[in-house]
């Protein structure tokens, strides 16, 4: 890590996002990019049959109680286990947008290449 507060540090921050190399030191492929996108659309549809059996399962059961604060602090449970779900579907969900984007555009780039003979 760099010291911002020492000029002469002798790390060399990165020019672009392309000096980059992944985690992995492998390119993605087309077949990785489509596996990971299968596996994250599972556990899309994992969590959102969660969620709706969580929801259910709130609905069906009223708070039986008469202090305010009681039911206050009941619903904003409820409201944050659902909503929790919910963000972990969202963010599975457009991982596996996202991946399933980057396979086409890696199988686009590789159509548009032009074999050298």
């Amino acid at each position: 890590m760099t010291d911002l507060t020492n000029p002469n540090s002798t790390s060399q921050p990165l020019n672009s996002a392309g000096d980059a190399a992944p985690a992995s030191g492998r390119q993605p492929t087309v077949l990785r990019c489509i596996t990971g996108s299968l596996i994250a659309s599972a556990l899309t549809f994992a969590l959102y049959s969660l969620t709706m059996s969580i929801a259910l399962s709130f609905a069906t059961k009223p708070l039986h109680s008469t202090n305010i604060t009681v039911l206050k602090i009941s619903v904003a449970v409820r409201t944050l286990v659902v909503g929790m779900t919910a963000l972990g579907m969202g963010v599975f969900g457009l991982a596996a947008v996202g991946l399933m984007l980057l396979g086409l555009q890696i199988w686009i780039q590789k159509l548009a290449k032009k074999p050298t003979v």
